[in-house]
């Protein structure tokens, strides 16, 4: 089972109640950032409604691209063999950016459906933004529900990973678990797949950081985070080898440029919370994280670096950012690694609490 919904908006907690009492509506809207658990439900709802091996007459799907009313129409109206009910799912269909005739005639549609459909609509490339002041909206409204599908909560999310790798009979601590998710983001899509790689490559067990780390593929910000700790450690050797396999793999230098400056600000304004005796939580609240783990490791690196410094840093950062945007010409490349100069060479104060 996937964990609890953050937030638990009354739509999802109806869907919920909805599918184990089989009582699932005839109209939905899927939308949001979390697709595992979108997919689960999905997956869920499918094999409520549409009897296995009978899939070809009673589950139809629609490309956004192929959409409009008159399709829709054709699809709603095919009748359901041996089941009560049909499923519709329809992919990346804007409905709010359709022609106003197509428009009025979904409003319509929406009405009208017929008890034994179950029609969704599918926001998975492309974002969903109603628009509350059409028809359209409200039809949604009285006759479906629209359910979002957002990141977990981290205690959720660790529990859920703790549980994946139980089921490849393999055990995780707690704080590995905040490690995995920081070092390879939030989303649970990407995590089932680093969790199959480690369980796979761990030959013990007891999952081991050594494990992690010799076979999850970290997101950009955890390696950016890596050289950042390097500098602070005075291992500019290490920091300029991140550095320069972040660029071998074709990283824009714009890119490394902006999360480098945003993570130096974001120690910089640990450094300060520091300064003025607050801690981590403060820090989490000020860049809206979503757990206290990464939080918690800035305000231990913060510790490291003196205030003159985070203040150097954030500075040259800057300039290194504005000099890549506005000099024609400018070779990324060569600012990135100036800058990682500057900051090796500019060593922090030592005894820094």
């Amino acid at each position: 089972m996937p964990p609890k919904q953050s937030g638990d908006s009354a739509a999802y907690k109806q869907l919920k109640q909805d599918i184990a009492a089989g009582t699932i509506g005839r109209l939905y809207v899927f939308h949001g950032e979390e697709a595992y658990l979108r997919d689960y439900y999905l997956g869920q709802m499918k094999t409520k409604l549409v009897p296995a091996g009978l899939e070809e007459f009673n589950l139809h799907t629609v490309q956004g691209r192929d959409c409009d009313p008159k399709r829709l129409a054709q699809e709603i109206d095919a009748l359901p063999m041996m089941s009560p009910r049909t499923m519709v799912l329809v992919y990346d269909y804007d409905l709010f950016k359709a022609p106003a005739g197509d428009k009025e005639a979904l409003t319509a549609l929406f009405a009208d459906l017929p008890d034994y459909v179950c029609l969704v609509f599918i926001y998975d490339l492309i974002e969903y933004k109603p628009d509350a002041r059409t028809k359209l909206a409200a039809a949604l409204k009285q006759q479906g529900a629209a359910v979002k599908f957002t990141r977990q909560e981290q205690g959720d999310l660790v529990d859920w990973v703790r549980r994946r790798f139980r089921a490849l009979d393999h055990d995780i601590d707690s704080e590995l678990a905040r490690y995995l998710i920081f070092l390879c983001g939030d989303l649970m899509n990407g995590l089932i797949s680093e969790i199959g790689k480690i369980g796979s490559y761990a030959s013990h067990r007891v999952v081991t950081r050594a494990d992690i780390d010799a076979v999850a593929t970290p997101q950009l910000d955890a390696v950016v985070f890596q050289m950042t700790d390097a500098i602070a450690a005075g291992n500019f050797d290490k920091a300029a080898s991140v550095l320069g396999d972040l660029l071998h793999m074709g990283e824009p230098p714009i890119k490394l440029l902006s999360v480098l400056g945003r993570q130096l600000r974001q120690l910089y304004s640990a450094r300060l919370a520091l300064e003025s005796r607050k801690g981590s939580g403060y820090v989490a609240q000020l860049w809206a994280m979503r757990s206290a783990y990464p939080a918690q490791k800035l305000t231990d690196a913060a510790r490291r670096f003196d205030l003159n410094w985070c203040r150097m840093a954030v500075t040259e950062a800057a300039k290194a950012d504005l000099t890549m945007k506005s000099v024609s010409g400018a070779d990324g490349e060569e600012l990135l690694i100036e800058l990682l100069l500057k900051l090796a060479n500019t060593k922090p104060k030592t005894g820094i609490a």
